[in-house]
């Protein structure tokens, strides 16, 4: 019986990503937008609730930056696997190119958002 080693894949990794923010975007998604968009421009939240003075406490304390981070992040390797899987689907098969674009974006979208966030100190 031949030793047959086990091909290895960055496969799961990219899943794992992709499903975390999957269940993040369906736990947050709609409330974000629907406070953004809806609830703080129509005035139907009190006037502390959507501040900027408050949005900017949140994103300059570190368990704020860890929040924010991971939301966008995760949200962008969501992104970037489901257009990647579905540019597959209708026929576009760019191989390594679509995958360094797509996935190459939502690092580069993760690097700038710690970056950004790691800028806003006390």
């Amino acid at each position: 019986m031949k030793n047959r080693q086990l091909k290895r894949s960055h496969a799961p990794i990219f899943w794992g990503l992709f499903g975390a923010g999957g269940m993040l975007a369906a736990l947050f998604g709609p409330m974000l937008v629907w406070i953004t968009g809806f609830a703080a421009p129509l005035g139907w939240l009190p006037a502390k609730a959507a501040s900027y003075q408050g949005a900017l406490a949140l994103a300059q304390s570190l368990v704020g930056k860890a929040a924010l981070w991971g939301l966008v992040s995760l949200l962008l390797w969501h992104a970037a696997h489901r257009i990647y899987h579905s540019l597959h689907d209708i026929g576009v098969h760019g191989g390594p190119a679509a995958k360094a674009l797509t996935y190459g974006v939502a690092m580069l979208g993760t690097l700038l958002a710690a970056g950004l966030l790691l800028r806003l100190g006390r």
